[in-house]
């Protein structure tokens, strides 16, 4: 049985994309082509590695096996190039990185900085609820994630990040808008607006309720904090954002902001990797460089 890294990279875009023809598209390649190999593939191995449906395909567990060493391999090719170039014409390569909607806030700066010092590396950035940051580089689908610290990390190795301080905001003119902090309990009888119920904040926040005895009054689910910072602003309800959110639009806008006395408002974002040693050169040095920055 033999794969070349055509065929491997192929077969990842394939998976991802749960699609041939979208795979094909991402290897730069003809339909009939990828077609081809994929049947080929599947013939040297003797299994079947693609469900193909009606709305697109599915691995197999073959197939997801198959994926898995596929990952594998492209990643140890990529740090061995990335390696023999940092010796030849300096970082080289392109970085797969999920991020939470916390840690976003915080990332554009220092990327920019980054990549403003390395002209040779590109960052494909894409945002995730934590857990699937989590998922998605344990998996490996990412090289590196930024996820809160109460998403469980699991085996994934972690470096701090960033704190995530979460304030509590009020139209300007409520009862509570003169006071410098608060805690949780004390507000759990006001109507608030809220994220999704999917979201890693809204179920860190609920968990919290619930420990009160008590749910949130949501009036309304949104999904944007600039979105819930006007709903505020205009009297609809209060909130609970990440601080960073609040100061940005805080100026534009007609609410306060209220400190949360209770210790789990202040999160630590994580920079997490199934292994930072194992990481190709070009990714160590964001690395490095995040490092650089918190300090």
């Amino acid at each position: 049985m033999r794969f070349d890294l055509t065929d491997l990279r192929l077969f990842l875009h394939v998976v991802e994309a749960e699609s041939i023809t979208q795979g094909a598209e991402r290897a730069g390649m003809a339909l009939p082509s990828a077609s081809a190999r994929i049947r080929g593939m599947e013939e040297m191995s003797g299994v079947s590695l693609l469900d193909r449906r009606p709305r697109g395909i599915k691995a197999t567990a073959a197939g997801e096996s198959l994926a898995h060493h596929a990952r594998i391999v492209l990643g140890q090719m990529e740090q061995m190039r990335g390696d023999l170039q940092l010796y030849a014409r300096g970082l080289r390569g392109k970085i797969r990185f999920f991020s939470g909607r916390a840690a976003m806030a915080h990332l554009p700066d220092v990327l920019r900085r980054f990549l403003a010092a390395h002209p040779t590396i590109d960052i494909d950035l894409v945002e995730r609820q934590s857990p699937d940051v989590v998922a998605a580089v344990a998996g490996g689908h990412a090289d590196l994630g930024i996820a809160a610290d109460t998403t469980d990390t699991g085996t994934l190795e972690t470096k701090p990040f960033e704190a995530d301080r979460l304030v509590l905001i009020t139209p300007a003119d409520h009862p509570l808008c003169d006071l410098e902090s608060v805690a949780f309990a004390d507000v759990l009888d006001e109507p608030f607006i809220g994220l999704p119920a999917e979201s890693a904040l809204q179920g860190h926040l609920a968990i919290h309720a619930a420990r009160e005895g008590r749910p949130f009054k949501l009036r309304i689910r949104l999904d944007s904090f600039e979105d819930i910072c006007a709903m505020v602003s205009s009297g609809i309800g209060l909130a609970i954002v990440p601080e960073i959110y609040a100061r940005r639009y805080q100026a534009e806008m007609s609410f306060r902001v209220v400190a949360i006395t209770d210790t789990w408002a202040v999160r630590h974002l994580l920079v997490c990797a199934r292994s930072f040693a194992a990481l190709p050169v070009h990714a160590r040095a964001l690395v490095d460089y995040l490092s650089k920055e918190r300090d």
